[in-house]
């Protein structure tokens, strides 16, 4: 039996469903064991709401859920994981549950025919309202308009129903034969509009059928964590993800709560926003975020800065619009107010009472406008954390200063951040409040607004901050190997908007603007877009998943005509989800229709071809970074082969595992994961990282950097290409040079070895990336030595190239 390695090599994400439960799971394991994975790391296992597909709307009681094999089912995936030295994360999620078929959720249904007198009130975060001199009602709210209720239906059972939608009622309530309308008025629920602004229950976001719990409290943080508990004393799993942490109350103080319940040995790693260049608190007694934050710097290393400014010109003529720093800055201000007044005009509401009762004299609406314009200058998702205090302040002044007739209610704001043990409720409120905005007003809604290159519109990145330069990006490794060595790095994932190679393709736009525009132009003028905005944004998403060898078949334009309806009804500029515009939405998709085939279709074909071979070296060279930087990779299901994915649920699709590993990104994967199981302590919290220098006229298409323990030499170099476009093999890189640390070192795919100053196109040959490792029997102590003695550019193994001193000892 193999162990389990403590610190990660590496997780491999699995998304659990009916199909794909715990034993398909042991099938795929020798797979990953091929590969080198460590760590399993599964979607939520609880049961859910019936025809769930992705288990984040579990429902009580909390047990492993019988779809996916029961706990019977999970015991056999963990032996047979275990025996061949694989731990296992899983996914919790603390912060909601499922009430979309409310009779499957005991809790919820309690609460519906009870109202606050049922036992399970304290359970949910609730806010009941006074409905026609009714009080203490709890309003839900279902899709479509009031004439929707003339549908509403009494079944044989006593239950409400309106469609497929089933509601209990209160014992007595009814009877056969009743009046529907005359039921639903004697329960302590009403049904609104979904478009009401009136609500009495927090959400999930803004998802009705998600409603939040209160784990903070002890009995509900039990009833939730019961079976976590068990399969920690029967050692049953090696750590968890935290969904949402951001939702929480007080997410310091479950966090504490939680590293008791799993002890301090086992894996806690949280799915926490972070603006770019905002650091998780690293008093939070965790591993680590699931690795957004390491996903957009390498998004920015590899976005050429020059076509940026290119690519906002082109964006300008097609959209009227600027897609610069300045213009998103203001397009996410109104897009966070208009967020807030309009989906979350409650919880605003909240957080205006809760602030307004730490300060009784101040008027209510001057304390709502104070809040209001906070959460609209905030620039980080939840401000509450302990370590972001100054920088609350002062946004809370900044905000003052746009809104100086509010100065009172920006005072009360000052009072409860600065004394926060004293306000815990309105510094939730508010809190919570900011972090649902920030999340839906800019990565759903805003990322579907915007367009000027949208692999930088990705879960985690800013458009605003397209690209890093690589002082910068070494100087983040360095703090993230010395803060967060354990952290997750994703590039994929069950959420992101475009499967990383997709990203890597579509990036590859910004090192040919001017093609491009032609491109662009071509295509409105063979197929003039019913909405420009729209249409750009597709148009980039089209070209990121077209084939090598032509235009799309069937399967992949009905992907691609679900991701348009989405992609535009999460944009709500000229359809939602809520109001529907038919005619709109069949306009783009005949848009969509008329790329797919003729001379469009051979424009985009051409272009492709163009970019494709650089978008693949690209990927590789990013998956590398991702896999050898500071950090764990996390490898999402099926990307260790080209993944084609657009937004969930296309990125949800299962997986086909009969594919050969004997493939590019499958290589790099094991080779990689194959060097840090030789080197675990420079991949671990005993590790650290160094900046490789890069020299030449063409260094900046270089990303170069060491691992090794600290206080000891490196032991691992790895040398990646960027911006390929350009940067082609051959004379290209003659134009580069990497100084490698002292001493020797193996080409892990090659076998060749190298010393001192060695040009790219003798290092890469065609490659986008080289690992090295230290040559067998050098420990690094005569480095400066070995660099001297060595030709530059030349390799000093057996295994040489040819190249002059090939062959020669070192």
């Amino acid at each position: 039996m193999t162990a389990i390695p403590i610190e990660p090599i590496a997780t491999y994400r699995v998304q659990l469903t009916p199909e794909f439960a715990f034993a398909e799971v042991v099938g795929i394991l020798d797979q990953l064991v091929d590969l080198g994975i460590s760590h399993l790391y599964l979607s939520p296992i609880l049961g859910a709401m019936p025809g769930s597909e992705h288990g984040y709307d579990w429902a009580p009681p909390a047990r492993i859920a019988a779809e996916l094999g029961g706990l019977d089912g999970y015991r056999l995936l963990r032996e047979h994981a275990r025996a061949v030295g694989i731990g296992i994360i899983v996914d919790i999620v603390p912060n909601h549950v499922g009430i979309g078929v409310p009779l499957h959720n005991t809790w919820w249904t309690d609460v519906l025919r009870n109202g606050l007198g049922s036992q399970y009130t304290g359970y949910f975060d609730l806010h009941p309202v006074t409905v026609e001199g009714v009080a203490d009602v709890i309003v839900l709210p279902y899709l479509g308009d009031a004439d929707a209720l003339t549908e509403l239906r009494l079944d044989p059972d006593g239950n409400l129903r309106l469609h497929e939608w089933v509601l209990p009622t209160a014992p007595g309530s009814a009877a056969p034969g009743d009046d529907p309308i005359a039921v639903l008025e004697r329960q302590h629920y009403r049904l609104v509009p979904s478009r009401n602004s009136i609500l009495s229950y927090r959400r999930f976001m803004d998802i009705s059928e998600l409603a939040a719990l209160r784990p903070e409290i002890p009995e509900v943080f039990e009833a939730t964590h019961g079976w976590l508990r068990y399969m920690v004393a029967e050692d049953l799993l090696d750590g968890v993800r935290v969904d949402h942490l951001d939702g929480l109350r007080d997410p310091a103080g479950y966090l504490d709560t939680l590293r008791e319940l799993v002890g301090p040995r086992r894996l806690i790693y949280v799915e926490k926003g972070l603006a770019v260049g905002e650091r998780l608190d690293d008093t939070l007694p965790v591993n680590g975020t699931t690795g957004y934050d390491q996903l957009q710097l390498i998004e920015a290393a590899f976005t050429a800065p020059p076509g940026i400014i290119e690519l906002d010109e082109i964006y300008r003529w097609v959209t009227g619009m600027h897609g610069d720093g300045d213009q998103l800055a203001a397009l996410a201000r109104q897009l966070r107010e208009d967020t807030m007044r309009g989906r979350f005009a409650t919880r605003l509401r909240w957080a205006g009472s809760a602030v307004a009762a730490a300060a009784p004299s101040v008027p209510l609406y001057q304390v709502e406008q104070a809040v209001a314009g906070f959460v609209i200058a905030l620039t980080v998702s939840r401000p509450d954390y302990p370590h972001l205090l100054p920088g609350t302040l002062a946004t809370i002044e900044a905000a003052r200063g746009e809104l100086p007739s509010a100065s009172a209610g920006f005072d009360s704001l000052a009072t409860v951040f600065s004394h926060p043990d004293d306000y815990p409720e309105a510094v939730f409120r508010v809190s919570e409040l900011a972090a649902v905005v920030a999340a839906k007003a800019i990565e759903d809604i805003g990322f579907h607004r915007t367009a000027r290159l949208v692999s930088t519109q990705e879960i985690g990145c800013n458009p605003r901050h397209p690209s890093i330069g690589r002082p910068d990006f070494h100087e983040r490794n360095r703090c993230r190997a010395r803060t967060w060595p354990l952290a997750l790095t994703a590039t994929s994932t069950h959420d992101t908007k475009r499967s990383g190679d997709v990203r890597a393709r579509i990036a590859i736009i910004a090192q040919v603007p001017q093609r491009w525009n032609i491109l662009v132009r071509r295509i409105w003028r063979e197929c003039p877009p019913p909405h420009e905005r729209t249409a750009y944004l597709l148009l980039q998403n089209v070209i990121g998943v077209w084939p090598e060898d032509g235009p799309p078949g069937l399967e992949l334009h009905a992907r691609l005509a679900a991701y348009t309806a989405k992609a535009m009804r999460e944009a709500a500029l000229v359809t939602s989800w809520a109001e529907r515009n038919l005619d709109a939405e069949q306009e783009t998709q005949d848009w969509l229709s008329s790329l797919l085939a003729g001379r469009p279709a051979e424009l985009i074909t051409e272009f492709v071809a163009l970019i494709s071979d650089a978008g693949r070296a690209e990927s590789l060279a990013r998956k590398a970074v991702a896999l050898l930087g500071p950090g764990v990779p996390d490898i999402y299901q099926g990307t260790q082969w080209w993944d084609d994915s657009l937004t969930d649920p296309d990125n949800r699709r299962l997986v086909d595992y009969d594919r050969s590993l004997d493939h590019p990104k499958a290589r790099l994967i094991a080779e990689a994961l194959a060097v840090r199981r030789r080197h675990p302590g420079a991949f671990g919290t005993a590790g650290t990282y160094w900046e490789v220098s890069c020299r030449g006229a063409r260094a900046r298409h270089l990303l170069a950097f060491a691992r090794g323990l600290r206080g000891a030499a490196p032991t691992v170099v790895v040398v990646a290409a960027r911006m390929t476009q350009t940067f082609r093999p051959g004379a290209d890189r003659e134009e580069a040079a990497v100084d490698l640390p002292g001493g020797r070192w193996c080409d892990v795919r090659t076998g060749e070895e190298w010393s001192g100053q060695v040009r790219t196109d003798l290092l890469l040959g065609d490659r986008p990336v080289a690992i090295l490792e230290r040559a067998a029997g050098d420990s690094g102590d005569s480095a400066d030595r070995a660099a001297a003695d060595q030709p530059a550019g030349a390799p000093s193994g057996a295994a040489g190239s040819g190249a002059a001193g090939a062959g020669a000892p070192p």
